[in-house]
Order: C-alpha cells, then structure tokens, then sequence
C-alpha cells in the first residue's frame, strides 16, 4: 500500500519525508498501458513522471493548503510537456504528452529542455477561490546558477525550493515500473512557515542558507541513499541504514485512505462543461463529421461519449428539457 512518512531530528532544525506510491503508481502505469490509443508511455517518461508524482506528494504535505498542487515540466524536446497534480488528500494523477521519439537512456535534459529553454512551473489552485482570485504560481528553468542544464528532477525542485523558500532542500527521487519513491530533507525556516507562494523570504531565512551545519551533515547522508535502496527498501530500513545515529521522531504514517491514492477528478459533467465551452456551432460540426463528440481522459484513460441528443441536452438550459417519465427505463 502506497505510504507517506514524516520525521523531526529531535532539537535540529531539520525535518524530512519519505513516499513510497506502490499501488497508487502502478494503477496509474495499468490504466496507461490498457489505453489502446496511446499505449504505454516510454520507460524514460514514465520514470520522469513516477519522480513527479513523489515529489509532488511530498511538497504537498509540507504545506498547509486546501488546494490542488500541479507541478509542471515542459519545454522544446520529445516531452512537449509532464503533469502530476496532488489533491490535499494526497489523490494523485499524472499524465506527459510526448510529441518525439524518446530514447532508452534519455535524461530530463533529453526529454524536455533541448535547447536549455525548459522550464518548471509549480502552481496551487484553491478549492474555494476568492472572487477574481488567481492561482499562485511559480516557475524556474531548467538550469543553474551557470546555466548549466539540470539532469534530474530532483535538482531542479531543490533550486525552485532554494530560489522561493530561501530553505535548503535534498530531494532524492526514484521510480521504475512498481514504485515510484521519493525522500526529502529540509532545513526548518526560521521564522514563518512553508507554502510555496514566497512568505519565508527574509534576511534571516536567507543568512542560514548553506550554512547550517546539522542540516548539511543530514543531507550528506541522505544524498548517499542509493536508487535501488530507495525502491527496494521498506521506510525503516530506509531511515536506520541512513540516521542510526541521530534522534529521529517519526509521526504516524499516512495509507490507505489518509495516504497517496490515484484519483482523477474528471467527470462527465465536467466533460460536458468543455464541449459547451467549445460553442454549440462547433459541436455540431464535430457530430456531422464522426456522429459523436468523443473525450478521453489525458490523466485515467476514460473515455466520455456524446451523441447527437446527449450534445442537444448539453445545449439546452435545464428548463427547456422535457419532464422524466419515471415509468420509463
């Protein structure tokens, strides 16, 4: 069962987490494999997408947040671009459009920033918005302080973190055809607390950057955590092999249904939103040409059909509609 861990080093500003998605990832690689329109995505893309998933799992339980967390890769090569998007109640999905030919051993550089003009978007999406409020969002390229292009997703999300938390991060991210998994180790702020939208920017978080001791011997050792340990050990093997000898205070873990799940959020209803949006013009259009509008979920694979009197419905304000006979089935 997939699994979320968190843990304190007791009396050091450094706090951690692991997630391991076993269930929930390979339900998201099935439902892939078993769409026979796209097939399988190629193991290079699913990877990349396992590690998003990870991560956004973690960066949404390292912030207080009633909303949807949507992480964002895309750029100019065979990736055009890869989502993960986490629900507070940690329902996840995933979905990548591949436009090009991805190679067996092809890296993030590779898939998605060719030409070094990649770039990472984070944005969180409220559940109940403010009239005319905006999700907030942040982005950064795919590259360091040189330019130099990053290679993992891992690097990347430890700039973005560095860059709009002002907070040292270590991020060590795996996934291959059964697990996707992912640790993290963060320094505390200190003052303020963590939400991705830019509140722990100060001086004081700023002078601590790189500097703090307790953090960077913590993040040495994680950094040694291999990627078949990382997939292949359970999470106390995991946290003696790396911190036998610190004090570490572990919460109760989150599974089942307090923990990472697939879920998908698309619906027919919402379907239906989108083919009203297109016009009805449009929609007759799309009928006279293939005698039903057809709509496949990107993120689960489902298919949603409307034929000529299911799009008339959709058209039709509800008090216009005619009266349902209960008598008839």
């Amino acid at each position: 069962m997939s699994e979320l861990h968190k843990f304190l080093f007791d009396g050091l500003p450094v706090r951690g987490m692991i997630v391991r998605l076993t269930d929930a990832w390979t339900e998201v690689l099935a439902r892939r494999a078993s769409n026979k329109t796209t097939g399988a995505w190629p193991p290079p893309v699913a990877e990349l997408l396992g590690e998003m998933a990870a991560a956004g799992v973690l960066m949404q339980s390292n912030i207080k947040f009633n909303g949807a967390l949507v992480l964002q890769i895309f750029g100019d090569g065979p990736v055009k671009v890869a989502v993960a998007e986490v629900q507070p109640d940690f329902g996840l999905r995933v979905t990548a459009k591949v436009v090009g030919n991805v190679g067996v051993n092809d890296r993030l550089s590779d898939m998605v920033n060719v030409n070094n003009l990649g770039r990472c978007a984070i944005t969180l999406d409220p559940k109940d918005k403010f009239p005319g409020q905006q999700p907030y969002q942040g982005v950064v390229p795919l590259f360091g302080d040189r330019h130099e292009k990053l290679q993992s997703l891992g690097e990347v999300l430890e700039h973005y973190m560095l860059q709009s938390e002002q907070l040292d991060t270590t991020l060590v991210l795996a996934a291959d055809d059964k697990v996707a998994a992912g640790l993290l180790i963060q320094r505390l702020p200190t003052e303020g607390e963590g939400n991705l939208a830019g509140s722990l920017v100060s001086k004081a978080n700023e002078d601590e950057i790189g500097v703090n001791e307790d953090y960077n011997r913590i993040s040495i050792l994680a950094r040694s955590l291999t990627r078949a340990e990382l997939l292949g050990l359970d999470v106390d093997t995991i946290l003696h092999r790396l911190f036998w000898e610190e004090k570490v205070l572990r919460f109760e873990p989150l599974a089942g249904a307090q923990g990472p799940r697939f879920a998908c959020t698309c619906s027919r209803e919402r379907v239906a939103g989108m083919i009203r949006s297109l016009g009805q013009d449009e929609a007759a259009s799309i009928l006279a040409e293939r005698a039903e509008i057809e709509v496949g979920c990107d993120f689960c694979g489902q298919q949603y059909r409307f034929d000529p009197v299911d799009a008339a419905q959709i058209f039709t304000s509800p008090g216009d509609q005619p009266p349902v006979n209960p008598t008839v089935q």
